[in-house]
């Protein structure tokens, strides 16, 4: 197709996209989001996210509009969904399934929001491009996604050994991505805490979980005070609900008794790296079966609200806003539906039939060739991000509502690909199933 062609459609594609921050007044936010503006901006790397996604922002941002960065992101949304069309032989009907997704699913009010979740589908969608023979180009993109939040990983694990699986092949080219993906977080991690690692306070949310579901909490009240631990401290009270253990303002975390003048996750952070494994020793089948209860529960919750509360925006965003951007930049937030409590999500009961409809759609694309690859990687996809995210951390509907519209792909390009006459191909590698 014509570049100027394809710049337009992709451009109509991206307002389609963008019609929730444009409803809004606003783009959307969260209460992380401050925390992720400010890790651009000044010499800190956050204790509790990867400092990619921050970044990633001020690329766009330049500390004058967040307009700029949601726009950013409906660009490239638009963008790489229009290129897995060009790579299955659909880049036609690229504005219509885009009107499609903005119509009823969770594709646009994640578009709209500045969060890492925005690029969990785009995870997917780099690793399947990659694949399918795109440019290698495609893995710099894929690894940023990837890095940005560190559920990802084990999307990304899963994503690529599924496309292996599917395509009979090494898949080299996504799992450059991943390399690529897990240099940048250890290449961050040494510069901002002269350490190789992943994820210097993980284990902390890992020992969070553990001791909501139960396990973690029997653990620590078996061993003290005997271990010396300075959770002991609050055995037999700890917290039944991991976000509880974790941002309560009176619980252990944020104990000065305990911690002093220490910063509380950081300082319990070498101390949960000792007792997750010890924890999952003491009681195997216990976690194991409280990681399936939460992946399951996770894979249910597909809702979009809990994502456009104002809940703790004037404490976790408003001060950003106004230390690092023009006071107009505050006025337009101030101004906007979400600031005021007026922002409502889409009708659920739309949202859930569109899913269910591309549930039972990709389903049954699994029996063609052509789209084998594409419906086979998502569903795996659905299952190893309710893994990730509701066996690591605790189930929350933005979890999975962040990716589960990616559902809605394979019909849509099917559909696409009738329309336009498209022969389906018999080949069994994914390049060959692309349009040729």
């Amino acid at each position: 197709m014509n570049p100027a062609k394809a710049a337009l459609q992709i451009s109509i594609g991206a307002a389609f996209l963008l019609w929730p921050a444009l409803w809004n007044g606003y783009p959307i936010l969260f209460s992380d989001t401050g925390g992720l503006i400010e890790m651009s901006l000044e010499p800190t790397m956050g204790w509790d996210k990867p400092w990619i996604y921050g970044p990633f922002l001020h690329l766009f941002h330049w500390r004058t509009t967040l307009w700029a960065s949601v726009i950013g992101q409906a660009v490239l949304m638009s963008g790489i969904l229009y290129t897995v069309g060009q790579r299955f032989g659909v880049p036609r009907w690229h504005v219509v399934r885009c009107a499609v997704l903005a119509a009823g699913s969770a594709a646009p009010w994640f578009t709209s929001l500045l969060m890492p979740d925005f690029f969990t589908p785009i995870t997917v969608l780099c690793l399947v491009l990659l694949a399918t023979g795109a440019s290698r180009g495609w893995a710099i993109l894929g690894a940023i996604a990837i890095a940005s939040h560190l559920s990802h990983l084990i999307l990304a694990a899963a994503v690529i050994a599924t496309l292996g699986l599917l395509a009979r092949r090494w898949p080299w080219r996504p799992a450059l991505a991943l390399v690529g993906a897990i240099l940048l977080l250890l290449t961050t991690n040494i510069v901002g805490y002269g350490r190789a690692t992943l994820s210097p306070n993980g284990s902390v949310f890992a020992l969070a979980r553990l001791i909501g579901d139960g396990p973690g909490r029997w653990y620590i009240d078996s061993v003290c005070p005997a271990a010396h631990l300075k959770l002991c401290a609050w055995s037999g009270r700890l917290a039944t609900n991991s976000d509880e253990f974790l941002w309560e303002p009176y619980g252990p975390l944020w104990d000065r008794a305990i911690w002093g003048d220490d910063f509380g996750p950081v300082a319990l952070a070498p101390e949960a790296a000792r007792l997750v494994p010890a924890i999952i020793a003491a009681y195997p089948g216990q976690v194991l079966a409280a990681a399936a209860a939460n992946t399951l529960a996770q894979l249910r919750l597909v809702r979009v609200g809990d994502t456009l509360v104002p809940d703790h925006l004037d404490d976790a965003v408003v001060p950003k806003l106004a230390l690092y951007f023009p006071a107009a930049e505050l006025n337009r937030f101030r101004n906007s539906r979400q600031a005021q409590g007026q922002l409502t999500p889409p009708p659920y009961a739309l949202h859930l039939a569109l899913l269910g409809i591309g549930l039972a759609a990709t389903l049954a694309l699994l029996t063609r060739q052509r789209w084998r690859l594409l419906a086979g990687t998502i569903l795996v996809a659905l299952i190893a991000n309710a893994a990730s995210t509701g066996a690591l951390s605790a189930p929350h509907d933005r979890y999975q509502a962040r990716i589960a519209w990616l559902l809605l792909l394979p019909p849509l390009y099917a559909a696409s690909g009738t329309a336009n006459g498209v022969r389906r191909s018999t080949s069994a590698g994914p390049i060959r199933t692309s349009a040729s």
